[in-house]
């Protein structure tokens, strides 16, 4: 059996079921706060399910320049010029609704887009706190990389320091780090390593046909307190 279980993952906004599966089987999630922004990724936009089709909702953020100068997610700022709070608040209302649970967690959700945080990295992983918590996830505590000292090195060299630095026996990750991520190393850090499996079942949407690859939310409005059932 697995000692002390840990995921490392980047911050992102109101993430998939999956991301959430991944907290799950966590000890120990790991925020990698302090890696470069990737400014197509999903730190700062993800999906709903609408009427009209699939709806991307991108928080807008200062990020002129921000590969080339290789910056950090949390030093990512969120451009308030924009009233993206109020519009992306109004995009789940007009999606969702007509939900069977849109009014048990709209107050939680909702309260989401009342604060005005200036940085990107808090606001996501704020929420995503609360939604793991919302959604029953207690047992697993949190951490930002950017909290953690003396950490060096590159891909899996830094992953193995964070682990080692909490005590962490086993490595939970995602499939698509497999293209990077050095299994010996793992191995001779004395560290196990697993890969995660998405495989869910469907539960009914509003808008058929299903389509999983969406935002958290669209599963919590459907299924409310039952959505651990259609992750673990």
């Amino acid at each position: 059996m697995p000692g002390k279980s840990c995921v490392i993952l980047q911050p992102s906004y109101i993430p998939w079921r999956g991301y959430f599966h991944q907290i799950a089987k966590a000890d120990v999630f790991v925020f990698y706060d302090d890696v470069k922004y990737d400014k197509h990724g999903w730190r700062n936009r993800n999906r709903i399910k609408t009427a009209a089709g699939l709806q991307w909702l991108t928080i807008p953020v200062f990020s002129k320049g921000v590969e080339k100068k290789q910056t950090p997610i949390n030093q990512i700022e969120i451009n308030w010029n924009q009233k993206w709070n109020r519009k992306h608040w109004t995009a789940l209302e007009l999606a969702y609704s007509k939900a069977p649970y849109f009014e048990l967690f709209s107050p939680l959700i909702s309260s989401f887009y009342n604060g005005h945080p200036a940085s990107l990295a808090n606001f996501t992983i704020d929420t995503t706190i609360q939604l793991a918590r919302a959604m029953g996830i207690n047992s697993t505590n949190f951490v930002r990389s950017s909290e953690l000292s003396g950490i060096g090195g590159q891909k899996t060299n830094r992953l193995i320091q964070i682990l080692a630095k909490l005590g962490a026996t086993h490595y939970i990750s995602g499939p698509a780090a497999k293209g990077y991520i050095e299994p010996e190393e793992f191995a001779r850090a004395g560290i196990s390593l697993e890969y995660m499996v998405y495989d869910y079942p469907e539960y009914d949407q509003l808008y058929p046909p299903f389509d999983s690859q969406v935002s958290v939310l669209d599963l919590i409005f459907m299924t409310g307190q039952n959505a651990l059932d259609y992750i673990l």
